[in-house]
């Protein structure tokens, strides 16, 4: 069920991650939400499963969105050539 909810949780923080990075318009909402679930599933998997897969949880969610971000900024680096 934890990974139920992160592939959830990494969508919608995939998509507000691109709106902090403004790129939610440039890249189209399915990207944005494909690379916040794989940006938080890489952040579950490189933190540790202890962290993310345990449930809901502040440092869980903090964690997820810095991957997602991280993510979106190699995509976006790749996609344009430069960094937002």
């Amino acid at each position: 069920m934890g990974i139920i909810i992160l592939i959830i949780v990494g969508g919608i923080i995939g998509w507000l991650a691109s709106i902090v990075m403004r790129t939610d318009a440039q890249q189209g909402i399915l990207l944005n939400v494909v690379v916040g679930i794989v940006g938080a599933l890489i952040a579950g998997l490189v933190v540790g499963g202890d962290t993310i897969m345990n449930g809901f949880s502040l440092s869980a969610l903090l964690f997820s969105f810095l991957g997602a971000v991280v993510l979106l900024a190699i995509v976006n680096l790749f996609r344009r050539g430069t960094v937002r």
